[in-house]
């Protein structure tokens, strides 16, 4: 068990900043197509 609190952190914090871009992302794109059809 304590080898797996080990690595989560590792691949846990870069997952969660690819979400977080990734959601950034569809943001922006999303807002530019929103003004693109006013």
């Amino acid at each position: 068990m304590s080898e797996m609190w080990d690595w989560f952190p590792i691949v846990f914090f870069p997952l969660k900043l690819l979400v977080l871009g990734t959601g950034m992302f569809f943001a922006i794109k999303w807002h530019r197509d929103q003004e693109k059809k006013k």
